[in-house]
């Protein structure tokens, strides 16, 4: 048996999107299945891994059915721990595990009046006087996880756990363009130009709907983030390579990159370059 890990809709799910990256930033051998959103049945698409009714859920070889994410993540830190999931020093490690605990205990006000949609970014949001304390508390920690350990890019030095865990709470501040200190907004950015990160939010683009109970009835602006290289499917053209990128699979769908035709071995692998193409380092490989 291997790991099975059960996913929602990468634009919506943020907790998800922690467990995601924690299985692609230390490319742990995790199996993926992804989940539904758009009939909102979740807990029935998992029936088959009772007693399991959110997502992400985690299957060990050993059968052991894991659903809640701080449990998971401490679990795939101690299942594979040469891998530095969390900071090898014990001050650093300790402030990590207490920032990831207050992220997946607290900001109930912020997570229930921003939630996480990577596929749009909004200007003029109103802040409520709860949301407000909830990103003074964030801007407070971060600082002062970033000051104890000497961290300038993430929060208790390299990259860990903790980053993961605040890579949603990142992601509302920026597409809700939500009043932070400075320090705290070049965190932000660092989420925002995170290749994983930005690879996540581009497939969410190449499957999946636009589901619209998940929008907010505000002003739409241009995405926060690095701007895409221009890009879009095409029906033909000559391209530049014979086999997919990714799959070293015969190419079936052509993209234009900037000018460049590029062959994919199916539409999944075209669109979630055409959402951004910086996002993929062998498609980039292929730019002259």
């Amino acid at each position: 048996m291997t790991y099975q890990l059960y996913l929602g809709d990468r634009s919506y799910s943020s907790w998800s999107l922690r467990a995601w990256l924690l299985k692609d930033v230390w490319e742990l051998p995790i199996a993926t299945t992804y989940v539904d959103f758009s009939g909102q049945d979740v807990a029935d698409q998992l029936a088959a891994i009772a007693p399991a009714r959110t997502v992400p859920t985690l299957v060990t070889p050993d059968g052991a059915i894991i659903s809640e994410s701080l449990a998971l993540s401490e679990e795939l830190a101690t299942r594979f721990p040469d891998a530095g999931l969390w900071p090898a020093d014990p001050k650093a490690r300790a402030i990590a595990r207490s920032l990831a605990s207050e992220m997946h205990a607290g900001f109930g006000a912020l997570r229930e009046a921003c939630p996480m949609n990577l596929r749009v970014a909004y200007q003029g949001v109103e802040v409520s006087s709860a949301v407000r304390a909830d990103l003074a508390r964030i801007d407070a920690i971060w600082s002062y996880a970033q000051a104890e350990t000497g961290s300038e890019t993430w929060l208790c030095g390299d990259y860990s756990i903790a980053d993961a865990f605040y890579a949603p709470i990142a992601a509302r501040i920026a597409t809700y363009d939500l009043p932070v200190s400075d320090a705290s907004r070049a965190y932000v950015q660092a989420h925002l130009h995170h290749l994983p990160f930005r690879q996540w939010r581009a497939m969410g683009f190449a499957a999946g709907a636009d589901l619209p109970w998940y929008r907010r009835d505000y002003d739409r602006t241009d995405w926060p983030g690095p701007q895409p290289i221009p890009a879009k499917a095409v029906a033909e053209g000559d391209p530049v390579n014979e086999l997919c990128p990714y799959s070293g699979d015969p190419i079936t769908h052509l993209a234009d990159i900037d000018g460049t035709v590029i062959g994919y071995c199916n539409a999944f692998c075209r669109d979630k370059t055409v959402a951004d193409p910086g996002a993929w380092p062998k498609t980039l490989a292929l730019l002259p």
